[in-house]
């Protein structure tokens, strides 16, 4: 079986440590540990840098912080400064409050092919199971069948197949073009197509369809997409949404690429490299 080369799994986060530690935490007893780590922190302040310093200090694989200046909701910025941060070939793109099941890494690894991209899903947290598994540091990709289940009964979770059932490498192809129901906060890319397309567009004002905007330019530029569900699922810890005033707008700037097949961000990765030059 082809693995990927090197794996970079890019974090995102923004003043939430408490959820950041649970999601590295769960990074920390992945099965498969040839991985590095890099945490794309969106201007958090002191407490998370703090945590972040506790982590590294026993973290069984390399450990990287990259942070900007808080000048509001910039998530695609901190990805691309990750993605240049880190140096695997292969990214697996998850959020800060996305909690990685045991075998995440080697899933992904498993599902990871040159052309293809790996769109992964989630499974959702209620408030209560969250504040309890945040405060009293639960380990839930170690729950057994029983706790799934009444976890599942109650509407703890909004899953339970997902929980059980791993799905081999099969029929995963999207045969027709979709850019719906992306989510970044699992999304698997290799670094070469994240550069033929310069990553991230970070002309996308506020919240909304900046990782959809990816998919689709990364479709026209001939990556294809593979589902990752029973396979990549992570626990999503509940929060409240973020505002939505952009939300329209940026759906309809990528809806005009989706016609247009426009392959390229107008303010992505190359900007930062030529700053950085």
């Amino acid at each position: 079986m082809q693995q990927a080369p090197t794996i970079s799994v890019v974090i995102t986060t923004y003043n939430r440590p408490d959820a950041l530690a649970a999601v590295v935490e769960a990074c920390f007893l992945q099965d498969d540990k040839n991985f590095e780590i890099i945490i794309a922190d969106d201007g958090s302040g002191a407490n998370t840098r703090e945590c972040i310093d506790r982590l590294r200090e026993r973290s069984p694989v390399p450990l990287k912080h990259v942070w900007q200046p808080d000048d509001g909701f910039r998530a695609a910025m901190a990805r691309n400064r990750g993605t240049l941060a880190a140096t695997g070939d292969y990214i697996i793109f998850l959020d800060g409050d996305c909690i990685p099941q045991r075998d995440f890494i080697a899933r992904h690894r498993a599902l990871a092919r040159p052309g293809f991209l790996v769109s992964g899903s989630r499974i959702l947290l209620s408030p209560a199971l969250t504040e309890k598994t945040l405060a009293e540091h639960l380990d839930l990709p170690a729950m057994g069948f029983a706790d799934k289940l009444r976890y599942r009964l109650r509407g703890d979770v909004n899953k339970l197949l997902q929980l059980l059932l791993r799905w081999p490498d099969l029929g995963r192809v999207h045969r027709k073009f979709s850019w719906r129901r992306i989510k970044s906060c699992n999304l698997a890319v290799w670094r070469a197509d994240l550069l033929r397309v310069n990553g991230f567009d970070e002309s996308f004002v506020g919240w909304g369809h900046e990782d959809s905007d990816l998919v689709v330019r990364l479709l026209h530029a001939g990556v294809r997409r593979k589902d990752g569900a029973f396979a990549t699922e992570v626990l999503h810890l509940w929060h409240r949404e973020a505002r939505r005033d952009e939300e329209s707008s940026n759906r309809k700037v990528v809806e005009g690429r989706v016609l247009d097949k426009t392959t390229q961000a107008t303010r992505g990765l190359r900007e930062h490299q030529g700053a950085a030059a």
